[in-house]
């Protein structure tokens, strides 16, 4: 990985703000009720990344279905699953899958499919998570989380 996108994202957690009532209001209005569930449960600075993500896939694919829009918000959702602060994550990241708690880290992407299935979200939303949705849209989501 790239070690600009770690310390941006390092940095993005220790100063993480809760997301305003507007970016409540706007997460709620585009997730399910199930998705919404989860996405409480992500920590403030995860919650922040994701509406930073989706601001930029919103402009990478401007026009995208609600579905696609949802990935984005929702593309690190298997970390409520993966307990880690700020420290233990970046640990995890250098020495790898290494033990239950950093391998479950690093499988969050696996993990995340999962629960949205189990949620019942939209096809579109979970194909876009595991990759293999239209070219165009996996491009876009990986450009916006890359940044």
């Amino acid at each position: 990985m790239n070690p600009w996108h770690l310390a941006k994202r390092f940095v993005g957690a220790l100063t993480a703000a809760p997301l305003t009532a507007i970016e409540q209001r706007e997460t709620q209005d585009l997730l399910t009720s199930a998705e919404a569930e989860l996405f409480g449960r992500l920590t403030t600075a995860d919650q922040r990344h994701a509406l930073h993500v989706l601001r930029r896939f919103d402009e990478y694919a401007s026009g995208a279905p609600s579905a696609a829009r949802r990935a984005a918000l929702l593309h690190d959702i298997g970390k409520v699953e993966s307990p880690l602060g700020t420290m233990a994550r970046v640990v995890a990241t250098i020495v790898g899958p290494r033990g239950e708690a950093f391998s479950r880290y690093h499988a969050h992407e696996l993990r995340g499919v999962e629960l949205l299935v189990a949620a019942g979200s939209d096809a579109l939303t979970v194909s876009l998570l595991r990759g293999d949705a239209a070219p165009e849209l996996v491009a876009a989501l990986r450009r916006a989380d890359a940044i």
